[in-house]
């Protein structure tokens, strides 16, 4: 039985473009294929966030719960998509739901192995920083508009 690994993956998704390949390698130590069925809850809000995932395949969306105890979706998610970074900050706790809304097939990456890399190199962990911020501060924007345009 052939043994494949997941690098070769991780290599050519644009959020880890440009990456140093020694890196890449202890990346793909953290990394998991997975699959969610559709509606099948990914992460839960409040729960401990333990992953961040790589989209390969379908659709999730990104949910809040207003007052009326509704799901608001405040962020669609589709292939190439890089979501879940809860993991990188204490309490570790999730901030918002996400749901397949289709089959979903995604890498995940284990955030606790990952942090115990980033503590023996500081230089990778600056370089993941590098790539989730400008998604953080993008995600806070589409955030903001989506809830001005929901409650308004």
């Amino acid at each position: 039985m052939e043994t494949t690994t997941l690098e070769p993956i991780l290599a050519e998704h644009p959020f880890f473009q440009g990456l140093a390949p020694e890196y890449l390698k202890l990346l793909v130590s953290c990394a998991a294929n997975v699959r969610y069925k559709a509606n099948e809850m990914i992460i839960r809000a409040g729960q401990e966030a333990v992953h961040f995932f790589l989209l390969r395949h379908g659709e999730a969306y990104v949910e809040i719960h207003d007052p009326r105890h509704r799901h608001v979706v405040i962020h669609k998610l589709h292939e190439g998509d890089v979501f879940g970074w809860s993991w990188m900050l204490p309490p570790y706790k999730a901030h918002f739901d996400v749901r397949a809304n289709t089959l979903v097939r995604a890498i995940s990456l284990d955030g606790k192995c990952l942090r115990e890399k980033f503590d023996t190199d500081n230089s990778l962990g600056y370089q993941m920083l590098l790539r989730f911020t400008p998604l953080i501060v993008q995600r806070f924007e589409r955030t903001s508009l989506q809830l001005l345009d929901v409650y308004s």
